[in-house]
């Protein structure tokens, strides 16, 4: 790979159809023309990410490493994230952090089944005597 073939944010998006699709993942572009058919999540998956820096969302489904071994068969170049655009992690193998539970979130949910077993409780307590 010492002839690194360099992508720009305006590069890319020229690549956008089924025939000629590319995506950036961690600051490689890979080229999945003729992987759209194979791609067990669809095509549509791939061309809504067609011809731009798809790190998030390749991260967000959490593919296997079979995944990853398949991409590195399709890598074409390098991708240089232009003015304004923030540059995404070169380190494929790098966990995204699992948010933790909002405890406001949850808690709020407890007191609402909580009042409705109230409310419940005492009408049926009301029917009964």
């Amino acid at each position: 790979m010492a002839d690194k073939k360099i992508f720009t944010a305006a590069q890319l998006a020229k690549h956008t159809h089924k025939d000629s699709l590319y995506l950036a993942v961690h600051g490689k572009v890979y080229d999945l023309s003729g992987f759209i058919d194979e791609h067990p999540g669809g095509e549509e998956v791939l061309l809504d990410e067609a011809g731009k820096d798809a790190t998030e969302s390749f991260e967000d489904v959490g593919h296997s490493d079979e995944a990853r071994d398949i991409m590195s068969k399709l890598y074409v170049g390098e991708y240089q994230a232009g003015t304004g655009e923030k540059a995404k992690s070169t380190y494929a193998s790098t966990p995204k952090p699992i948010p933790a539970a909002d405890p406001v979130e949850s808690g709020s949910k407890l007191q609402y089944v909580i009042a409705l077993a109230v409310i419940a409780g005492a009408v049926l307590w009301k029917v009964i005597r």
